[in-house]
């Protein structure tokens, strides 16, 4: 019975949450701190746009070397980099005419030059050192799970910009921890993409042979996976407040695809429930 209520709780506590609005979801990951960054902010790049500048160091958009007293040498040409924005519009039901809020990515891009294509600009930020350290209840959690599901792997020691799991490979890929500047929000990215494997038709089984991008099933599986992580944050050890509200802007998100029917969080919890006691390795509960 304390295990269905760590998930009811999970549940209620993302649902108090989503009550107070639309929340932006923050991709947790970056580029490597030794590629390209913003000399605004110190802050990496994604390392979609580190690749896409092609060469580390600062950079700077060109309100940014106004306001510092900066000025672009003659001759030299911007970069450009580019980021998705979560946008708030007005989504209404066709059957019911009821009108609700939907978060709609939209690419965006502005122009940025390197430091070293500008004059009379001093670097006053700089990467922080990468901050992640390994938790140790997370860790044990991740390594009893990979190392009893065999053929199932975890890779996550080269530079990526994207989390995923393989159904066919039966791996699971994210990030490099350096690539985190939040400790739990790593572990949230691994547990969310050990929730999906589960799934697997070797385990439970659960994952639709008809899922794809946008569609009900897949979508319904996201809200599962997101569930478990929190959990598993909680149950860890390494949950923080930052990560919670990263999580029910996620599940916020795929809410949307399925019409912010909010009933789901509490059915996917049961779902999510399995997963987490399949992946702790300890007989699942009767649930009531």
């Amino acid at each position: 019975m304390a295990t269905f209520d760590i998930y009811s709780m999970i549940s209620d506590r993302i649902l108090a949450e989503l009550e107070t609005g639309v929340i932006p979801w923050d991709r947790p990951w970056t580029g490597c701190a030794e590629g390209a960054f913003s000399g605004a902010t110190g802050r990496p790049y994604s390392l979609l746009n580190q690749m896409l500048l092609r060469k580390p160091g600062a950079w700077f958009t060109w309100p940014e070397i106004q306001k510092r007293g900066g000025r672009v040498k003659k001759g030299e040409r911007a970069s450009f980099v580019v980021f998705w924005k979560q946008v708030a519009v007005n989504d209404q039901d066709p059957a019911t005419g009821e009108t609700k809020k939907k978060l709609v990515p939209m690419l965006r891009y502005f122009n940025v030059f390197h430091i070293d294509q500008v004059e009379g600009l001093q670097l006053d930020k700089t990467p922080a050192p990468a901050a992640v350290r390994e938790h140790p209840g997370a860790m044990k959690i991740i390594a009893e799970y990979i190392a009893k599901n065999a053929p199932l792997r975890l890779e996550n020691e080269s530079l990526s910009n994207e989390a995923y799991y393989s159904p066919v490979f039966d791996k699971i890929v994210v990030p490099t921890m350096n690539q985190f500047t939040d400790q739990a929000e790593y572990y949230s990215t691994v547990f969310h993409e050990m929730t999906h494997s589960t799934g697997h038709k070797s385990r439970l089984n659960r994952l639709s042979s008809t899922a794809h991008f946008g569609n009900e099933s897949y979508s319904k599986e996201e809200l599962v996976a997101e569930l478990g992580a929190a959990a598993l944050c909680n149950i860890s050890g390494v949950e923080t407040k930052k990560q919670f509200r990263n999580s029910a802007a996620y599940i916020q998100g795929w809410l949307g695809a399925l019409r912010n029917d909010k009933t789901l969080i509490v059915k996917a919890a049961g779902a999510a429930a399995k997963a987490v006691d399949f992946i702790l390795d300890r007989p699942a509960p009767e649930y009531t």
